[in-house]
C-alpha cells in the first residue's frame, strides 16, 4: 500500500528551475500568470518578454527563475504529473478491488479536469489544456536522452508505473502492461485534443469523456 502525503507537496526535480518559483510571491505569480499566457497564446508565441510585460516585470526578473522557456514548460508538465500522481494515489489507496482500482484510476488519468482550490496561484483545468496541447514539445527534442537522465521525466513516468502497478494486480499474467499504461495515459491526451479539435476522427464528445473510452476497453480486455 502507498503511503499517502499528508498535504499536497509536488516535487520538481531542481534542474528544471535557477531558483524555486515556490519560494516567493514572484514566482508564483510567474507560474500562475505564464499558464494563463500559454494558454492564450500558445507556446512557439510564448516570451518571457511577453510574460513580464503581463505581470509588471522585468524579462531579466524571469531568467533568475527559470533559465529559458523549455525548462519552464518542464517545470510545469512535472508539476502537472506530480498532481495528477497525488490524486491518483487518494483516488486509489483505499480500494481493494483490482478492477475498481483500474477503472477509477482511468477515471483519475483521462477524465475531465477541474480546478483543485487548495492550490491557488494554479489553474489545473487551464494546465490541462496547456499539457493537451504542448506536453509532447517538453520530449520530441534532440536533447530527451539527455534530459530523461537528468530526471526531467521522472514523475511522468512514475504516474505510467504506478497505472502499470494496477494493471498488473488485475492480471499478473498480461504481457503488455507497460504498453497498456503508457497508451492510456499519452493516448487519452490525443483523445481529449481529438475531441476538441479533429471531431470527425474521435467517438470522444461532450458527453463521452477519454475515460469513458479506454474503461471500456480495458474491461472488455480484461474480462
Amino acid at each position: 500500500m502507498h503511503t499517502l502525503p499528508l498535504q499536497v507537496q509536488i516535487s520538481v526535480n531542481t534542474k528544471l528551475y535557477v531558483k524555486n518559483p515556490e519560494s516567493s510571491e514572484l514566482g508564483k505569480k510567474i507560474v500562475q500568470h505564464s499558464i494563463l499566457l500559454l494558454d492564450e497564446i500558445g507556446f512557439d508565441a510564448f516570451t518571457f518578454k511577453k510574460l513580464g510585460e503581463r505581470i509588471g516585470s522585468n524579462e531579466s526578473s524571469l531568467y533568475r527563475y527559470f533559465e529559458n522557456k523549455h525548462k519552464l514548460l518542464m517545470y510545469l508538465s512535472s508539476w502537472y504529473w506530480g498532481w495528477m500522481e497525488y490524486r491518483l494515489i487518494m483516488a486509489t489507496n483505499n480500494l481493494s478491488d483490482p478492477k475498481v482500482k483500474l477503472n477509477r484510476a482511468i477515471d483519475i488519468l483521462a477524465g475531465k479536469i477541474e480546478d483543485d482550490l487548495s492550490t491557488s496561484h494554479i489553474n489545473e483545468s487551464v494546465l490541462n489544456r496547456i499539457i493537451i496541447l504542448e506536453f509532447s514539445k517538453t520530449f520530441l527534442t534532440k536533447e530527451v536522452d539527455q534530459e530523461n537522465r537528468e530526471g526531467f521525466f521522472l514523475v511522468y513516468k512514475t504516474v505510467v508505473n504506478r497505472l502499470v502497478a494496477i494493471i498488473q494486480e488485475v492480471d499478473p499474467t498480461y504481457t503488455y502492461a507497460r504498453s497498456l499504461a503508457s497508451s492510456i495515459v499519452e493516448g487519452s491526451l490525443h483523445q481529449h485534443f481529438l475531441q476538441n479539435h479533429f471531431t470527425t476522427i474521435t467517438d470522444c464528445k461532450a458527453s463521452v469523456s477519454p475515460s469513458h473510452y479506454y474503461s471500456d476497453l480495458v474491461n472488455k480486455l480484461f474480462t
